[in-house]
């Protein structure tokens, strides 16, 4: 099974947990989980909710009973990007919390979706009571009785997410500290969303273009653009637009999920649809504001595969054929796809060799090391190429010549016969007969 994530609304790690959540066929399972994680204060509501006819799951995480919310109100956002590494809290108890707070704490706890908004936080003696370090929020995931894979996981949207406020900010990793609130939801969501990506047992997550909406947010410091700084620095290399939105739409929670879980970021890919969930997010506008998450197997009629492949070619004008033919061999061993030579002509009218390894995309890396390592190419060139595959067994026929393999390739409504080479060529040697005869016979002898 596959997944493909649509976020034509951004991305949110509630919003992205509660789309990953709606697939789960043992809910029950996932909110035990999350139950046993122990989170101080933490507690889990869900709820089944309703955006432009659409019903969906909003998963409301809750940290000494209080949900964080946000209220639209228009050029008054008073954002919560961290300005400093280190923040000290300056309260007072005479203070107006109709006013919004100036909580610099990392972007870790998670926006509801909307234009320049406010935040509504609880009195702060009710629970900001401690800042974390990156060192104690490492070892609050550590201490978590989980699974390791689900573990390194979480550790490494974490990562993600300390790495981009350091680097906006000039400081180090050591040096950020985490506001309590922020940073005690946004371990519940990523979490959440390792543990269902890991219940899920998907193969590989593709995810749309990511939609980040547009104008800016004001912090103690100023107006900031959107995307926020650290969203925009984890969103590096990730394809997003701004769309006709106005407000923040991916938060960089959702945007470290994102970074550390898709492989592939296009279109809607062919696919055979199995489930599909709706994550709500907290805000209303004119398109449904949700992350709608597919679960899917490739698209074939009658057995057939669809996947990405990745092509590696060199041009070689010194090597002898020996050492050609040497390479060819070795990549075929580690498991090439195929492997094949041209005869091209270069520059100067040099006679050449091109040298092209078909591969998976996880082996990329492998491949394209093996050929700078066994030929005299300086470099290599690498594309990716969308490939369909048919379907292939292997059954034994009988003839009057004996037993003959035959492979049979099906997918995408066509069915193809052959017969396997050295099962025909020893039976002609045996038998005396030639070569075509036997091949005749055994397609005759085949399934139809």
């Amino acid at each position: 099974m596959k997944l493909y994530l649509e976020c034509a609304m951004g991305a949110a790690g509630d919003m992205l947990m509660s789309a990953l959540y709606e697939l789960l066929p043992n809910k029950e399972m996932f909110r035990e989980k999350m139950e046993n994680l122990n989170l101080p204060n933490v507690t889990f509501e869900y709820k089944t909710v309703k955006k432009s006819g659409i019903s969906g799951t909003k998963i409301a995480v809750k940290v000494g009973g209080i949900e964080e919310k946000s209220e639209d109100e228009k050029h008054d956002h008073l954002h919560s990007h961290a300005q400093n590494a280190h923040h000290e809290h300056d309260h007072d108890h005479n203070h107006d919390h109709k006013h919004a707070h100036s909580h610099e704490h990392l972007p870790l706890h998670l926006h509801s979706h909307g234009n320049h908004h406010k935040h509504s936080h609880p009195h702060p003696q009710e629970v900001h009571s401690h800042n974390y370090s990156y060192a104690e929020i490492k070892k609050l995931i550590g201490d978590l009785d989980l699974p390791d894979n689900i573990l390194k996981n979480a550790l490494g949207v974490y990562k993600i997410l300390g790495g981009a406020e350091a680097a906006v900010h000039g400081e180090t990793l050591e040096k950020i500290h985490f506001h309590e609130v922020g940073s005690l939801d946004a371990i519940a969501d990523i979490v959440g969303c390792c543990i269902a990506v890991e219940m899920l047992g998907v193969t590989e997550i593709t995810a749309s273009p990511v939609h980040v909406g547009y104008g800016t947010v004001r912090c103690e410091h100023g107006l900031l653009p959107i995307p926020a700084p650290a969203a925009a620095e984890i969103l590096k290399g990730i394809p997003i637009y701004s769309g006709s939105i106005e407000g923040e739409l991916c938060t960089p929670t959702g945007a470290a999920l994102l970074k550390k879980f898709v492989k592939n970021f296009s279109g809607m890919p062919p696919m055979a649809v199995k489930t599909i969930g709706y994550g709500m997010g907290a805000k209303e506008f004119e398109a449904v504001n949700c992350i709608r998450a597919f679960l899917y197997e490739d698209d074939v009629s009658e057995g057939g595969d669809r996947g990405m492949v990745c092509e590696i070619s060199c041009n070689l004008d010194d090597m002898t054929p020996e050492a050609v033919g040497a390479a060819f061999d070795l990549l075929l061993e580690h498991g090439a796809l195929d492997v094949t030579t041209t005869p091209i002509m270069m520059k100067k009218s040099r006679q050449a060799i091109k040298l092209t390894c078909l591969c998976k995309k996880l082996d990329r890396d492998k491949f394209a090391k093996l050929i700078l390592e066994h030929t005299t190419t300086l470099g290599v060139r690498i594309s990716e190429h969308r490939r369909d595959t048919m379907t292939r067994t292997m059954e034994t026929v009988q003839t009057a010549y004996g037993s003959i393999r035959i492979k049979i390739a099906r997918g995408f409504g066509v069915t193809k016969l052959k017969p396997e080479y050295d099962d025909v060529l020893t039976a002609s040697k045996k038998h005396g007969i030639p070569f075509h005869v036997i091949y005749d016979a055994a397609l005759q002898a085949s399934p139809r």
